[in-house]
């Protein structure tokens, strides 16, 4: 009997080659912009979008940070985020006029399987102003400072609420970037947490990202024992039984993963995410960019082996996911044998398209029966 679903891949990777140069005729803010707005139109077309995930997706269930996966690739957080509002009363207004703030919450776990839904702060965000994305083709990269622009959680739990999200999802949760007092980024992040649980949402782990190099903040300060142990421990005691993970900048010196890690052992991270972007000058600008994909892979895999290290000295339980140029089936095993249990993608999503996470996937089991058969 014929592999429908290696069918499906092989005649999506083909569509998508073909459709790949009109999305790259476009700069890549319009590029993304293109892409949402398709995400938000199979938004009502879920059907479709559930055949063309089912069509390629091939199960290979992995337990990663206390939740059962079907694949070891998952949808890093920053595409199913929303639109950027100027204020609460405005993201609010928009949830009652029933404006789809959040495209592709429907659609891209249909297409992709895992994802992770934000990262969402207290308040809204409306981003940097343009240009805020580039793409080097030539490395896989890419770089964004698109500045955590997001609804905010109460606008975000509002459109959410009451509607058919997926069995496993993740939500991402941002400390608020300029905001320096650790008590008062406790009540915020606690807050942000709040709205989506009082409006019944349970994903099945939220992600607590200490780190964005995409807002003019500092992008290591949110990352210091003391407080990163006062807010995961708050985190933890409101969550219950949802895993709590935890996102790092792929900058840390190997004293800071060695004091990190002990702190995530100790207060309960089941999973710690390794990494978010690299800050680097953004092209043509003075100010720093988030560098993705291939150019931040040996970065991010470096932390993910510290961050291993660590946790066999330590003999700690926490789990890592590999976040940061997972553009193939080869750098997820290369992840993996680094002593991470899964891996988080984005750019690929630039460079393969949405079904990607089954592509990657499906290289990976390749290689993965290859070694074990040698």
């Amino acid at each position: 009997m014929p592999d429908l679903r290696r069918i499906g891949r092989g005649l999506y990777a083909a569509g998508y080659g073909l459709m790949r140069p009109l999305f790259f005729r476009q700069t890549p803010e319009s590029a993304h912009e293109s892409a949402i707005t398709v995400l938000g139109a199979l938004d009502k077309l879920p059907a479709l979008a559930r055949l063309m995930g089912w069509a390629t997706r091939t199960p290979q269930p992995v337990t990663v940070g206390g939740v059962t996966l079907d694949s070891p690739v998952m949808v890093a957080a920053g595409l199913v985020k929303g639109h950027g509002l100027a204020d609460e009363t405005a993201a609010l207004d928009a949830v009652d006029r029933g404006v789809q703030i959040i495209p592709g919450w429907r659609s891209v776990p249909l297409l992709s399987g895992a994802v992770e839904f934000g990262s969402f702060t207290r308040h809204p965000r409306i981003g940097n102003p343009s240009p805020v994305l580039w793409r080097d083709v030539a490395t896989q990269s890419t770089q964004n400072r698109v500045g955590l622009k997001n609804p905010g959680a109460r606008a975000a739990s509002a459109f959410l609420k009451d509607k058919p999200l997926p069995k496993i999802f993740g939500i991402s949760l941002a400390t608020t970037p300029g905001v320096d007092e650790p008590e008062r980024q406790c009540e915020e992040v606690t807050e942000a947490l709040g709205f989506f649980l009082a409006a019944g949402i349970k994903p099945a782990w939220v992600t607590l990202n200490l780190s964005c190099p995409n807002t003019e903040a500092d992008p290591r300060g949110q990352q210091s024992e003391l407080l990163a142990r006062l807010l995961c421990a708050t985190l933890i005691e409101k969550l219950g039984d949802i895993p709590l993970w935890v996102k790092v900048s792929p900058d840390l010196s190997a004293a800071q993963i060695t004091a990190l890690a002990m702190v995530f052992d100790w207060v309960g991270v089941r999973a710690v995410v390794a990494t978010n972007t690299l800050a680097a000058p953004a092209p043509g600008l003075t100010v720093n960019a988030g560098l993705a994909g291939g150019r931040l892979f040996p970065h991010a895999l470096e932390i993910v082996k510290g961050f291993a290290a660590a946790r066999m000295a330590g003999r700690f339980t926490f789990d890592l996911i590999g976040c940061g140029g997972g553009l193939n089936g080869e750098a997820v095993s290369a992840y993996t044998e680094a002593g991470a249990n899964a891996v988080q993608i984005w750019s690929a999503l630039v460079y393969r398209g949405p079904l990607a996470p089954a592509l990657i996937a499906a290289e990976y089991q390749k290689i993965k029966t290859h070694v074990q058969t040698m």
